[in-house]
C-alpha cells in the first residue's frame, strides 16, 4: 500500500503568538497541482524563493495544536525547521518514503533506516 502521509517532528518547533511550542506534524505527498498552482501566486512570481513557503503550506496537513496551516505560519518557522521540511518534502515526493539506503561499515551489508529529525529517537 502506498504511504501518502508522513509524520514529522520539527527540530526546533513553531512558537505561536501565545508562546506555545508545536513540533509534531503530518506532511502528505504532493500532487501535480500542488506544485503547479503556486506558480500563479504573485508572491512566487515576485520572488521564486517563496515557492517553498506556498508549497509547504499546501502539503503540511497537521501541526499539533494549530488549527490552520498557511503561508504566514510557514514564514514564521525557524530556518532550521524550514530546511528540515524542505528535505523531508524532497525525500517523500521523490522516493515515496522517508528512508535512506545505507551500508554497514563492518559487514558491508545494505539496509534502510528511517530518517528522524534531530532529537528524535
Amino acid at each position: 500500500m502506498l504511504q501518502t502521509e508522513f509524520p514529522f517532528t520539527l527540530p526546533l518547533g513553531y512558537v505561536d503568538g501565545e508562546g506555545n511550542l508545536h513540533r509534531e506534524g503530518i506532511m502528505r505527498l504532493a500532487t501535480a497541482y500542488d506544485e503547479i498552482a503556486p506558480l500563479k501566486d504573485p508572491r512566487v512570481q515576485a520572488n521564486p524563493g517563496y515557492l517553498l513557503i506556498i508549497l509547504l503550506s499546501r502539503v503540511i496537513t497537521r501541526l499539533d495544536g494549530v488549527e490552520y496551516i498557511n503561508p504566514k505560519l510557514i514564514e514564521s518557522l525557524f530556518a532550521g525547521d524550514l530546511a528540515y521540511l524542505q528535505d523531508l518534502y524532497q525525500r517523500v515526493n521523490q522516493q515515496g518514503h522517508n528512508r535512506l539506503a545505507v551500508t554497514c561499515p563492518h559487514c558491508e551489508g545494505g539496509f534502510e533506516v528511517e530518517v528522524n529529525s534531530p532529537g528524535e529517537a
